[in-house]
C-alpha cells in the first residue's frame, strides 16, 4: 500500500469518527483541516523544492 493510500485512509477515518462524535460544523472544520494541511504545506515549498519532490515521487522512494 502506498503512502498516499495510507494517508487517504487515515484522513477518511478521522473525518468519519468526527462525523459520529462531533457536531456538524466541527466535522466540517476537521474535514477542511485534513484536506487543507497538505495543500498548504505543498504550496509553501519553493519551486525547486517542488521539483525535487516530483522527481522523488516519480522514481519511487528508497530506490
Amino acid at each position: 500500500m502506498s503512502p498516499v493510500q495510507k494517508y487517504a485512509i487515515g484522513a477518511g477515518a478521522v473525518v468519519f469518527l468526527s462525523w459520529l462524535f462531533l457536531p456538524g460544523f466541527v466535522t466540517l472544520l476537521v474535514l477542511l483541516g485534513v484536506v487543507a494541511a497538505p495543500v498548504v504545506g505543498y504550496l509553501m515549498l519553493d519551486p525547486s523544492q517542488r521539483e525535487r519532490l516530483k522527481r522523488s515521487r516519480r522514481r519511487g522512494l528508497g530506490r
